[in-house]
């Protein structure tokens, strides 16, 4: 149940129950900490169990996105949306034009963008109705699929870790399990293929995932059930949340845990048992900001060169958290929730309110807007 304790607890200051039966809209908007700037986080598409389930989902979404931002040296918040439904039955101009609306009257202070289940063409007709959205089709001014800087990102990342636990091995010395191989997880793959790792894959669509192995050599198959079980030096979570829990850590034969899947740890101590075990857990919100940080340089007025130089930072934000964790005997994930804490309760003292709405010149009027084909 949604109640104003929970949102104290979490740190959350807006919650939105998006309902228009007429398109089958069922959705949740949620914003957690705004201090730094507008909210700004995916929309997921998902067949959730209930819509307790999305309810936790969309929470632990949105504040994930805060502390994303904030360790990332963005000016957002922290802001998320969930639409309850099939991504692969439930799609219409309808619907995603009812949602637009819904963010549109948010006024700015949620900036919508992809996640799972979300295209840039679906994203296209959010557009349509609000100009609060980035991740759109490149003819329409945006950066497109976020996907392959994230993937960018979590690969460049895999220096500093195999500095901090594997020091000597290069990334073609590894063996890497990738659970998920979508938008992200297929490119990270591919990034690891050409640099000579051998890789083990699993996803819940086994076509998709038979499709990568025959592309790429050296690439190997398993069910999502045995990915857990698979002897490697990286397990890389590139799917949902919550994929390291009390069922799966006692499993996991690997070095290190690195992946671009947000909320990968199902609680926060899992984070020291994952320590205990002599794992070393990139903490997922400071490995996988690079699709955020390309969202974030289209909002302002994109330019590529400048995403990929502050997403190249990645490795050495999380060489300063594993220094910080050993130094003051925290796990990685404390230490990078420290560091995005403090930087958020910084500028909440000193900076004014945020401009809510974007330039105006960056997406052509609504009225003059067609679909793209």
């Amino acid at each position: 149940m949604l109640d104003f304790a929970t949102l104290e607890r979490m740190g959350h200051e807006q919650v939105v129950f998006c309902s228009q039966p007429e398109v089958g809209l069922r959705a949740i908007i949620a914003l957690h900490n705004t201090a730094l700037g507008p909210g700004m986080g995916g929309v997921r598409m998902w067949a959730y169990e209930s819509d307790g389930a999305a309810l936790i989902d969309v929470l632990r979404l949105s504040k994930a996105m805060a502390y994303k931002a904030a360790l990332a040296g963005l000016n957002f918040g922290g802001g998320k949306a969930v639409i309850i439904g099939d991504p692969k039955r439930d799609k219409s101009e309808g619907l995603f034009r009812a949602f637009g609306r819904f963010v549109d009257s948010l006024g700015g202070r949620y900036v919508a963008t992809e996640d799972v289940g979300i295209t840039p063409a679906d994203l296209h007709y959010v557009l349509m109705e609000t100009r609060h959205v980035v991740g759109v089709d490149p003819r329409r001014g945006g950066a497109g699929n976020p996907g392959p800087f994230t993937a960018h990102g979590v690969f460049e990342g895999l220096a500093a870790c195999l500095e901090s636990r594997l020091p000597g091995k290069q990334i073609g010395d590894l063996t890497v399990a990738v659970q998920g191989v979508g938008s992200v997880g297929g490119a990270l793959v591919r990034r690891l293929c050409a640099a000579g790792a051998r890789v083990v894959v699993s996803d819940i669509d086994a076509p998709r995932a038979e499709a990568l192995a025959g592309e790429l050599k050296g690439v190997r198959v398993v069910t999502p059930a045995d990915i857990y079980d698979v002897t490697c030096d990286v397990f890389a979570p590139c799917a949902l949340g919550a994929v390291v829990n009390r069922d799966t850590i006692g499993r996991l034969k690997c070095s290190i845990v690195a992946g671009a899947a947000n909320n990968q740890l199902a609680a926060d101590d899992l984070a020291e048992e994952l320590e205990r075990r002599g794992i070393l857990y990139a903490p997922d919100y400071a490995i996988n900001a690079g699709g955020l940080i390309n969202v974030a340089v289209e909002y302002e007025g994109y330019d590529e060169q400048r995403a990929y130089a502050i997403i190249n930072r990645i490795p050495q934000t999380l060489q300063a958290i594993f220094d910080m964790a050993k130094r003051e005997c925290l796990t990685t994930a404390e230490a990078a929730d420290r560091m995005a804490e403090r930087r958020m309760h910084t500028i909440a003292a000193i900076q004014r309110p945020y401009q809510a709405c974007p330039p105006a010149a960056r997406y052509p009027a609504r009225s003059a807007q067609s679909p793209v084909g």
